[in-house]
C-alpha cells in the first residue's frame, strides 16, 4: 500500500488480497461483492466487530465497530507507519475520549475519528480496486503510540 492508500497492484482487484473478519475464516483473493457483504455485517457488539484487508505487500486497512461507530486504521508495509483515519468535522455525538468498545477491546477515540459503515465500505473498496482513498478521510500517524 502506498502513502495515499493505493495498492501497488492497481488493476488487479482482489488478486493477492486477504480479508480477515472476526470469528470467520480468512478469504484469500476476496472479491468486491464478498468484501461489501462482510463489511455490512460488522457490529460493535458482534458477533463480527472488526475486519482487515491485507494487500500483497503486507500493508492493510482495518476497521473496528459497525454502523455509525466505526474506526479505520491503515498500516503501510514498506514504512511500517500506522495511521488512524480522521475527518475535518468533529462528531457532535461522541466527545474526545469516548471509548469504542468492540470484540477486540476498547479504543479511546477523538471526536473527529468516528466514521460510518458507508465510509468504511468506500475506503475498503478503493483499496481493493487500487484507487485513491476517499478525499474526506485524512490520516493521523499513531505509530509512536503502539506497542509492537
Amino acid at each position: 500500500m502506498t502513502a495515499d492508500g493505493r495498492s501497488s497492484r492497481a488493476g488487479t482487484a482482489g488478486v493477492g488480497y486477504r480479508l480477515e473478519v472476526e470469528g470467520r475464516p480468512a478469504v484469500d483473493g476476496v472479491g468486491e461483492a464478498r468484501l461489501r457483504t462482510a463489511l455490512s455485517r460488522l457490529r460493535s457488539d458482534g458477533p463480527a466487530s472488526f475486519a482487515a484487508l491485507t494487500d500483497p505487500s503486507g500493508g492493510y486497512l482495518q476497521v473496528a465497530g459497525g454502523g455509525v461507530t466505526c474506526m479505520i486504521e491503515r498500516r503501510e508495509a514498506r514504512t511500517r507507519r500506522h495511521v488512524r483515519a480522521y475527518r475535518d468535522r468533529v462528531s457532535r455525538t461522541f466527545a474526545d475520549g469516548t471509548l469504542l468498545v468492540f470484540g477486540g477491546g476498547r479504543i479511546r477515540m477523538r471526536s473527529d475519528e468516528w466514521f460510518t459503515a458507508q465510509d468504511v465500505e468506500a475506503a475498503f473498496v478503493s483499496v481493493l480496486r487500487g484507487e485513491p482513498l476517499p478525499g474526506h478521510i485524512r490520516w493521523r500517524d499513531i505509530s509512536g503510540s503502539l506497542r509492537v
